[in-house]
């Protein structure tokens, strides 16, 4: 029998799924197939609506190596496991004479621990009783939401923390998950043979697609104890987010709090003189850490040398002494010890990695209302590391609907560490850009408004012309506004300024959980939802809902971030240009993402508004104007009233 071609392989999975074959989907697959087959890397651009993920999944199931497909989204993960995998499997086993297995592989800690759940937390004294099921009064609802856990460790079959509807509070699903730190081994532990983090990682050996998460795939690349199955072939999708995912991974952080308390899971494992010394080196600490300012620390302040030198060798001692003394009253020892062991070993590693001060690193001071002030030390750029752990062994395809900026790849291309397009050298990876464009008629579809007569925004106080605009743009548009928002103290403003003016309901992010908020806004077309950033590339909305997109000023970093700036000043040391290579990329991908909000079916029309006349007047303004969907573009404000006032008018009429 013939071996079926890809152009077949499509067809079959996109009539599975009940799509429409699209030119872009196709031209994505033939590319994904090409990189996989020449073990070469890719980069591809595909807009919204081209159904990228058949364009991938359906090359590297036909390829018959294994292959991860890392995401960055819990909605994208659950996509492809409870919808595009299911389906597209059974179109292609006919053709391909196998059934590809599939599995979605986490981190443990996103997995119920039976365990924990069975013989309760290693308490810390002053938290009370032993066993949380007892410590927890059922009334309350850390009580309601622990019974409920344990009747679903009953009957669920995975264990993943994903798979509970209703969730719990992360409080309670700590009561009852452990880091990978924390874990006693299959070997072991009692429940080992039933541990579903194990079943996880059986399945996903067994599988020929893996589905995992971007941190999973940074903690893999990053801590050398491999966690993913050997595989051939690396999808990223999602591929924008990828670089702030691994910089979350490889991020340290110390707080009093933190060191507090495995100063208490380790006093009752060591001897009383290792046990004093954690205990004074972490008041030292805590001492420094009341009077700490937030801002980068370009050398660490004296103070802070030697709190962390005396914290680093107290907890190295401690590390050494843990097991040499058995408490007669500590129950079930190993996973004590276990838990201790996990906490101190962290404090030890940060405090090791902060007083060692590696050019390559950043640290600062950051405080918070609730947490008080911690130190955090963060690497300055992850692209040597991504070229090295991602880029050596397979091939690798990224894609997403923003990687071209400015109107290539290179941008993106340099943050993942890979060299300009084109560039030959024998350690450089080689790699093509392949934009597949969208279905939609962008210039068509959608106008790209810049309110260039507004006051360029500055750094604090009230826009009141600001505020003015958007309520007339709101009005015009008769409601159906998704307001992106710099920050929460603007979008803040804007939703009480706006709901004393205009008869429209006004949702803010924060008032209800973001699935609750994005269902009302989609329910009622004259209803506005403002926010901040995890709406700039969360919502799917399409229809008369989400017919004007507003954003308030071009989202460069905050001039105070301390690992943004230090970035920038590390460009421009080196001859280059750091605002452009990290603010403006930074701004022009959020901006992608955030003006993707409105177009997301062949029938959406619209407007987004740019509320910044920067976007219009500022050299930078044309880099990331190319940044945008092809919208159709005017700086008259006229104009854009009277095209959102005939797009609510069709709307009210189609409604009726």
């Amino acid at each position: 029998m013939t071996k079926p071609s890809l152009p077949e392989l499509l067809h079959a999975a996109v009539t599975a799924v009940g799509g429409t074959e699209r030119p872009g989907q196709a031209a994505m697959a033939e590319a994904v197939a090409e990189a996989v087959d020449d073990n070469a890397h890719l980069l591809v651009q595909a807009g919204t609506g081209t159904g990228k993920s058949l364009g991938y999944l359906v090359p590297a199931l036909a390829h018959g190596e294994r292959v991860v497909v890392a995401t960055a989204t819990l909605a994208l993960q659950r996509q492809l496991v409870e919808r595009d995998l299911p389906r597209t499997v059974d179109a292609l086993h006919p053709l391909l004479r196998r059934r590809p297995q599939f599995a979605m592989l986490k981190g443990r800690s996103n997995y119920l621990c039976l365990h924990r759940l069975h013989e309760g937390v290693p308490q810390d004294e002053e938290e009370g009783l032993f066993d949380q099921f007892e410590a927890a009064a059922p009334s309350s609802k850390l009580g309601q939401d622990l019974l409920r856990l344990r009747d679903w460790s009953d009957e669920t079959e995975t264990g993943d923390r994903d798979d509970l509807t209703p969730g719990v509070s992360d409080r309670a699903w700590a009561q009852i998950s452990v880091s990978s730190r924390e874990c006693l081994g299959a070997s072991k532990c009692a429940y080992g043979a039933e541990c579903f983090a194990e079943q996880a990682r059986e399945r996903a050996k067994l599988a020929d697609v893996v589905v995992t998460n971007h941190a999973l795939l940074a903690i893999d690349a990053i801590e050398g104890a491999p966690v993913l199955p050997q595989h051939e072939v690396l999808i990223v999708d999602e591929a924008h987010e990828l670089v702030s995912r691994v910089t979350g991974v490889a991020t340290g952080e110390l707080t009093p709090g933190q060191v507090n308390r495995a100063v208490r899971r380790a006093a009752k494992l060591v001897n009383e003189k290792a046990a004093d010394a954690l205990q004074t080196a972490s008041e030292g600490f805590e001492r420094v850490m009341e009077l700490a300012l937030p801002g980068r620390l370009e050398e660490v302040p004296e103070d802070l040398g030697y709190a962390l030198l005396a914290l680093r060798d107290a907890a190295r001692t401690v590390i050494s002494a843990l097991g040499a003394t058995r408490d007669k009253s500590v129950q079930d020892e190993d996973a004590v010890r276990k838990q201790a062991l996990a906490s101190v070993e962290t404090i030890h590693g940060v405090a090791e990695r902060i007083t060692q001060g590696s050019e390559y690193d950043v640290v600062w001071y950051e405080r918070h209302d609730r947490f008080g002030a911690s130190v955090r030390v963060a690497p300055l750029s992850v692209s040597g590391l991504l070229r090295e752990k991602l880029f050596a062994e397979r091939s690798v395809v990224l894609t997403s609907a923003t990687l071209k900026l400015g109107g290539d790849f290179n941008g993106v291309g340099a943050s993942l560490g890979l060299a300009p397009e084109g560039t030959a050298g024998d350690d450089i990876p080689q790699w093509k850009g392949l934009d597949v464009g969208s279905p939609f008629d962008y210039p068509k579809q959608g106008i790209l408004y810049v309110a260039r007569h507004l006051a360029t925004p500055g750094r604090e106080g009230s826009r009141t012309d600001m505020l003015d605009e958007l309520a007339e743009l709101v009005e015009a548009a008769g409601g159906r506004t998704l307001g992106l928002f710099s920050s929460m103290r603007a979008a803040q403003a804007a939703a009480e300024e706006l709901r004393g003016r205009l008869d429209k309901p006004i949702l803010l992010q924060g008032e209800e959980t973001l699935g609750e908020l994005i269902k009302n806004f989609a329910a009622d077309p004259e209803t506005c939802l403002f926010g901040t950033l995890s709406l700039w590339q969360g919502v799917d909305v399409p229809g008369a809902s989400c017919q004007l997109v507003v954003m308030d000023r071009i989202p460069f970093p905050r001039p105070d971030d301390p690992l943004m700036s230090a970035r920038q000043k590390a460009v421009e040391e080196a001859g280059g240009n750091g605002f452009m290579a990290v603010a403006a990329t930074h701004a022009a991908l959020l901006m992608a993402q955030g003006a993707g909000r409105l177009v997301r079916a062949t029938g959406d029309k619209g407007v987004v508004a740019v509320l910044d006349p920067r976007l219009a007047n500022a050299r930078y303004g044309s880099y990331l104007r190319a940044s945008l969907p092809d919208f159709w573009y005017t700086t008259d404000r006229n104009q854009a009233r009277r095209s959102l006032a005939a797009i609510d008018a069709a709307a009210k009429a189609n409604e009726q």
